[in-house]
């Protein structure tokens, strides 16, 4: 799902990097304390799922947890998605530096859409677990597909934005996963 160098213009991914400096000044100002050890938590294992790859459909496939972290962190997820594609373009050259900032609002709209479903308590947790999970890939998948259609880039988008459809699935459940998990350790991680 990174969207690597040279394939989105380069003024089109300065802009976003200057819009996701913006998005990350603004969602994680007057961070309080108590958040920064659950941002560092979720960091690391947004990070972590990084490195499982599942091959699948002449491709392979990895855990990106943007639901999960929508869930955990809510606005301040923008910050911690873009650290974590930032150091994974440093060291295992996923992505690229200058499109970290495409990247990062790419993911960042599945984690801020999941944090908006995890917010309506009118449905069932489990519902909203899963949604949360699935919308959290799903989001990033179609608008990296649609960035790839306006730039030319590649004839298989919708081929590859299929195989995204099976990932959400597998994060929503994974993401109503978590939630029990926390929920029977009776964690304050998920308010």
């Amino acid at each position: 799902m990174h969207i690597a160098d040279g394939i989105i213009d380069a003024r089109i991914s300065i802009i976003a990097n200057v819009v996701s400096i913006g998005i990350i000044y603004f969602s994680g100002r007057n961070t309080p304390a108590e958040e920064i050890p659950k941002m560092g938590i979720t960091g690391a294992a947004l990070f972590v799922a990084s490195l499982i790859h599942i091959p699948f459909a002449g491709t392979s496939l990895h855990p990106g947890l943007f639901g999960i972290a929508g869930i955990i962190l809510g606005r301040r997820a923008f910050p911690v998605i873009f650290t974590v594609l930032l150091f994974q373009s440093f060291i295992f050259q996923h992505g690229g530096l200058l499109s970290v900032g495409i990247n990062s609002i790419n993911m960042g709209a599945g984690a801020f859409l999941a944090w908006i479903i995890w917010k309506q308590k009118f449905l069932p947790e489990y519902f909203r677990a899963i949604l949360a999970g699935f919308v959290g890939v799903i989001i990033p998948a179609l608008l990296m597909s649609i960035e790839f259609q306006l730039s030319g880039y590649g004839k298989g988008i919708i081929f590859i934005f299929s195989i995204y459809i099976f990932a959400a699935i597998v994060e929503g459940l994974l993401s109503l996963s978590v939630v029990k998990f926390f929920r029977k350790i009776n964690s304050d991680i998920i308010k």
